[in-house]
């Protein structure tokens, strides 16, 4: 008899192959779609183009690896906008401001703004020399766009948590090594990702010094690789290294250098790609950003002609995998935060106390991004701080606490600038500038011009109370010009003015905008001619003023202002004068009794008035309106304190500007002049403005020694190119009543 017992062994194994041979095989897996965008400055913004191709194909993207532009543009994918609304942003950012070293004007104090951007060079004092930073742009308005827009997700420390896991790659100073960056302040791995050596300054990264990832790896295929995806869709808008013959000035030379090595590593990147889009963009460079619109417009066509290749990709995905519904609302829904403690970090020469009262933070108040950015600018508008960023850290209970890391200005700059019209000739102007010198909370300046004309000025100013609204301000000026004189609007002498100022006010500052203030001032002018002439004066006159005052400055910028107002208005009362004055008939003296040279020394009222207004009228247009005017009351037989006409640029005492004549070519004690314009921003940092005024003279008071026109009309047209040594404007005036067309020439920023 044969058991079961005997025979078990076999049956269970026939057992096992049945099973088996019925088993469903696992279904297979959907593959992964990784995305890669290479740097390549502007030509980045290309990469948009693609991302919007991917969207309308129906495509879920599963993990995203950039590195410079494409980590801006793939975080920002990443956490969850739309390539559609990536475009929105872009085409409506500030390049202009976001990549230079600048803030908003209406940011900055009113007191600083005179002083702000008004510079081509900037050194500061630092352990007992100066110091060249490690890049030209600190970025700070690009830290806070960067906070506004990762504000969404700055609770997640995490990228690979992001909607579309991420990483991003920087370059490590220290060893030249390529670092893949998943984790911490995306703000800051953006950042870093994006410093360019010599251009943007280094960015301190989780224990690292970090530069632009580009150096070493610009186009990170095999991360997104590792990370997972089995499909990878590579975009590279960059032109790889210039030929020889095109590497013409230094900083060229040392991009050149500095991406060797990523020329390199893009041989083995490449050939991962199961679909490569390279861009060929010669016509632009990484600094093109004022045509990014025509750049994004590339990349869209291009993503046009991709899409039919990202249809079939995905329908066969679909059909092979079944549908995969596409990923949607993607960004997380946080408009606000409520920060309940704080930290500030990199506090020395101000303290925690200063810093936290200038931002008036608020704890257990709710903020959202924009109200963080307007705080941070306040602070940033002290002068007092070259970089503010912060940080959120979520806590327990759902608030937050909101991290500073703070890098104080050195409180000493030397500043240097180039300045050249006819008037004053061409200037080097140097200007140093300390804080708390003499007394804490407090700014002291010497500004010297060295040239054909000599000038320098002094001043400090000192801050009263915690919150700067109150400030004192002694200065002191001296001048020594060479001034042409007119006949009939004919060039007929020559004279040399020098004038010397001291005085001191008192102002009050309610806002950043506007200030309030009273204060006196003794001049002395002394007029010398150089060429003899008809009738003239030489010697001198001084007196004393007491003068109260109001400023409003509402500018966005401080060179060619896209919206704002400026004004400047003044009131008070010129005391006895004390002149020492000869008269000359063609260099001979006057008998000093006769009624012709009689002079009136009695006290007299003076105001005056400069108003200039920007209204943007277009994305490249703006409106200009302005209006300059003075009266001396009672100012009959009173001498060498009239207003002087003439002129495009201001650059002297009593100058009335007027685009039709030079300047100096009238002189009178009452003017008004109104004028209006069109400012066109053609093509990248070129500008035409065509301005039309009128002036009016002789209304309230009327010289006894000038004849001047009771009306005149006058107009301007000027190509503008700002550039690194400042403005350069080069015009062509014109003037109804003398029928004469002239020339005008201003480089920089006048002393």
């Amino acid at each position: 008899m044969v058991t079961f017992k005997r025979y078990k062994p076999i049956l269970v194994c026939l057992f096992l192959l049945v099973q088996t041979a019925t088993a469903q095989p696992p279904a297979p897996q959907r593959p992964r779609i990784g995305v890669t965008l290479s740097g390549g400055g502007a030509k980045g913004l290309a990469h948009i183009g693609i991302l919007k191709a991917i969207d309308s194909a129906g495509l879920n993207v599963d993990y995203i690896t950039g590195t410079s532009m494409g980590s801006i543009i793939g975080s920002l994918y990443a956490i969850g906008y739309t390539a559609d609304s990536i475009e929105k942003i872009t085409r409506t950012i500030d390049w202009d401001l976001l990549l230079s070293n600048q803030s908003s004007l209406r940011s900055i104090f009113m007191e600083e703004k005179d002083e702000y951007s008004k510079y081509v060079i900037e050194l500061p004092w630092q352990n007992h020399n100066f110091r060249l930073p490690s890049g030209l742009l600190q970025g700070q308005e690009l830290w806070l766009k960067f906070s506004e827009l990762y504000f969404p997700v700055h609770q997640q420390k995490d990228f690979s948590r992001f909607s579309i896991p991420f990483r991003c790659i920087g370059t490590d100073v220290g060893n030249g090594e390529a670092v893949v960056m998943k984790e911490g302040e995306i703000i800051s791995a953006i950042r870093s990702s994006m410093a360019i050596p010599s251009v943007f300054t280094a960015v301190d990264f989780n224990g690292r010094r970090m530069v632009d990832g580009g150096v070493v790896r610009n186009f990170p295929v095999r991360d997104v690789k590792e990370m997972g995806a089995d499909i990878v869709i590579g975009s590279n808008v960059a032109s790889g290294l210039l030929p020889s013959e095109k590497v013409r000035n230094a900083l060229q030379i040392l991009l050149q250098i500095a991406f060797f090595r990523e020329a390199e590593d893009a041989k083995t990147e490449v050939p991962q790609c199961d679909i490569y889009i390279p861009f060929k963009m010669e016509k632009y460079n990484m600094g093109s950003f004022n045509d990014g619109g025509a750049i994004l417009d590339l990349g869209i066509e291009e993503g046009r002609k991709l899409y039919p290749r990202f249809k079939r990709l995905a329908d066969s995905l679909n059909a092979i995998y079944g549908p995969a519904p596409l990923k949607k609302n993607r960004l997380p829904h946080v408009n606000s935060v409520v920060i309940s403690s704080f930290e500030v970090h990199g506090v020395e020469k101000t303290s925690t106390e200063f810093f936290v009262h200038t931002m008036d933070l608020q704890l257990g108040k709710t903020y959202n991004a924009h109200r963080l950015s307007n705080m941070v600018r306040q602070a940033y508008g002290t002068r007092y701080y070259s970089r503010i960023i912060y940080s959120l850290v979520p806590k327990p209970d759902g608030t937050c606490k909101i991290i500073f890391d703070v890098t104080e200005n050195p409180f000493t700059f030397a500043k240097l600038g180039i300045h050249y019209n006819r008037f004053t000739g061409v200037g080097i102007i140097g200007n140093l500038t300390a804080r708390n010198f003499f007394i804490t909370n407090s700014r002291s300046l010497v500004t010297i011009n060295i040239g054909e004309s000599f000038r320098i000025r002094g001043e400090h100013l000192q801050y009263i109370g915690r919150l700067k609204n109150f400030a004192l301000v002694a200065e002191t000026q001296f001048d020594r010009f060479e001034v042409n004189t007119y006949d009939q609007y004919k060039q007929d002498g020559l004279y040399k003015q020098t004038f010397f100022k001291v005085g001191e006010k008192l102002q009050f500052s309610p806002t950043r905008n506007f200030s309030i203030g009273a204060g006196h001032r003794f001049e002395w002018v002394h007029y010398t001619p150089k060429i003899s002439k008809g009738v003239e004066f030489r010697g001198s006159n001084n007196y004393n003023t007491l003068f109260g005052f109001i400023s409003h400055n509402s500018l966005d910028k401080a060179i060619f202002p896209r919206r704002g107002v400026k004004v400047y208005g003044e009131a008070g009362r010129v005391f006895e004068q004390h002149p020492n004055l000869d008269f000359l008939s063609d260099g001979v003296p006057i008998n000093p009794d006769s009624d012709t040279t009689r002079i009136n020394t009695y006290p007299y009222l003076r105001t005056t008035l400069d108003v200039e207004s920007y209204i943007p009228i277009g994305r490249r247009t703006t409106f200009l309106l302005s209006g300059q005017g003075g009266i001396n009351f009672n100012y009959t037989r009173n001498v060498l304190n009239e207003f002087a006409i003439g002129g495009l640029t201001k650059v002297f005492r009593n100058q009335i500007t007027f685009a039709g004549l030079q300047e100096g070519t009238l002189y009178t004690p009452s003017v008004a002049m109104l004028q209006g314009g069109v400012r066109v921003n053609v093509f990248a940092n070129s500008y035409l403005t065509g301005k039309a005024n009128v002036l009016f003279t002789n209304f309230v008071s009327k010289s006894a020694f000038f004849n001047n026109p009771d009306f005149l009309s006058g107009y301007s047209l000027t190509f503008s190119y700002n550039f690194a040594l400042g403005p350069l404007e080069i015009s062509t005036m014109y003037c109804d009543q003398t029928n004469k067309l002239q020339w005008y020439i201003n480089l920089g920023i006048p002393f």
